[in-house]
């Protein structure tokens, strides 16, 4: 009895039965398929397990189909173009993908690391549209129909998916004349002999948490400048205004530039925000295939 069942049938078995029945011979097939003829020789034999029947009638000169093996091709070759066809479907609805998406992040974010990656997503699939509206605030996804809210959080309502899409690094960071000023600090105190700044407004927030590897300090610092966008803190911290605790993307280039340094480069700011850019989606949007598409896209050009 045969220990293989008809859903153990393969493309590669199909495909061989059909060269060897084409050319009556299997040096052929093996050389059109560029495989051996013993791996020839196995996967007939396997098909012929399959099914249960002898398809070709062998001798020592030559071969032939037999009456089984002639039914039998008719449908192996149905099946073959079959699988092909569905094959290019799929790939068609993948380079075809529809419909739009509409998408929040946070407006620094959004401007210096989202809008610049969203052409390329569109050049991929021209039959998408997106609609990107860039806030700080935590937009309501169900009332405001946003399918993926790209968040500095890994936090959600109950009922929605976070997955998540992009690291999020934290630097302190001062201009040169500040530091000229006042001193590099050494340790995380100093900070409190600096002025320092920060873009969100809570009381907490002037507590700032760094870490060293199991090492954990906290900092009471004193803030004098708040903004609800991460571009005006590192404006005034360019300025000479004091200390700044920002997202790596924000003071990258001022960093690279000089017109900021980078403070306490051994320890490590652990914020409210977490260390990674989540999406945020209801399971139903989620797993669209459009939005699928966007959030492989990203986290593909963001690592």
């Amino acid at each position: 009895m045969s220990t293989l069942s008809p859903s153990s049938i393969s493309t590669d078995m199909l495909a061989t039965f059909v060269k060897v029945a084409e050319h009556l011979g299997v040096s052929a097939a093996a050389a059109e398929l560029d495989i051996s003829k013993s791996v020839v020789s196995k996967r007939v034999a396997q098909l012929e397990q399959v099914v249960q029947a002898t398809l070709f009638a062998r001798s020592t000169r030559r071969i032939a189909l037999t009456p089984a093996g002639e039914a039998y091709l008719d449908f192996a070759r149905q099946a073959l173009l079959a699988l092909g066809n569905a094959d290019e479907r799929l790939r068609d609805l993948r380079q075809s993908l529809s419909g739009q998406i509409r998408i929040t992040a946070p407006g620094s974010w959004g401007q210096k690391v989202l809008a610049g990656l969203m052409p390329g997503f569109l050049a991929r699939h021209p039959a998408i549209e997106v609609e990107l509206l860039l806030d700080d605030r935590l937009m309501d996804i169900a009332y405001e129909r946003i399918d993926i809210a790209l968040r500095m959080t890994a936090t959600a309502a109950p009922g929605l998916r976070v997955t998540p899409v992009a690291r999020l690094d934290w630097v302190i960071c001062a201009a040169p004349a500040h530091l000229y000023a006042t001193g590099m600090p050494d340790v995380p105190q100093d900070l409190t002999a600096h002025p320092c700044m920060s873009y969100w407004r809570e009381s907490s927030d002037d507590s700032w948490q760094l870490a060293r590897g199991d090492e954990v300090q906290r900092v009471r610092v004193h803030s004098r400048y708040h903004a609800n966008n991460a571009d005006a803190v590192a404006l005034a911290a360019v300025a000479g205004l004091g200390v700044a605790l920002l997202p790596l993307y924000v003071c990258a280039e001022d960093i690279a530039a000089g017109r900021l340094v980078r403070l306490l480069p051994d320890w490590t700011a652990v914020t409210k925000f977490g260390n990674t850019i989540n999406a945020v989606a209801t399971p139903e949007r989620m797993q669209l295939t459009r939005n699928r598409a966007l959030l492989d896209y990203l986290r593909g050009q963001l690592g």
